[in-house]
């Protein structure tokens, strides 16, 4: 489980990132601003997933736009992906990325990482995510995609997920 400021190495896209988990005290930290991203739970305990392919699952997740803040985002985000509303959230810290090998090397990006209790919309997907997913809770990480080395971060956002 990822301690807090420990670096985590991983690879994406053909590049080298380093990663580190934040709590949510530290508002401030250095890096673009990536988005939010929530573990999303129902009000029956299930956990909502998405997917492009329908074989790569992920928690719904994207980027700010405009001027919003890390809710705004998050909430337009599980909205836009999900089909979803976010009912209640809580920030449970942020992930820091710094690309060290790669097209983008240097680059350092923020993303606000959430537990959100939802209720589900009807299925009408109008962007990227083709595909809605719900698994229960001891499924999630069989079913979860991400890159390899980040397992850490993840089971810490699920972990703390589950139990607030």
């Amino acid at each position: 489980m990822a301690i807090d400021g420990q670096e985590y190495e991983f690879e994406d896209a053909n590049q080298s990132w380093i990663a580190s988990w934040h709590p949510p005290s530290e508002s401030k930290i250095e890096g673009k601003r990536h988005g939010s991203g929530a573990v999303c739970r129902t009000s029956d305990g299930q956990i909502v997933l998405i997917s492009q392919d329908g074989v790569k699952w992920e928690h719904p997740a994207g980027r700010p736009e405009g001027d919003e803040t890390w809710r705004q985002t998050l909430d337009r985000e599980v909205m836009e992906e999900a089909c979803a509303t976010v009912v209640e959230a809580k920030l449970l810290g942020f992930i820091q990325g710094r690309c060290v090998r790669g097209h983008e090397e240097g680059l350092v990006l923020v993303r606000a990482l959430w537990s959100a209790d939802v209720m589900l919309q009807d299925w009408e997907p109008e962007h990227e995510v083709k595909y809605r997913k719900l698994v229960g809770e001891d499924e999630v990480n069989e079913v979860i995609d991400y890159p390899l080395g980040m397992a850490p971060i993840y089971n810490r956002w699920l972990a703390e997920s589950l139990f607030n």
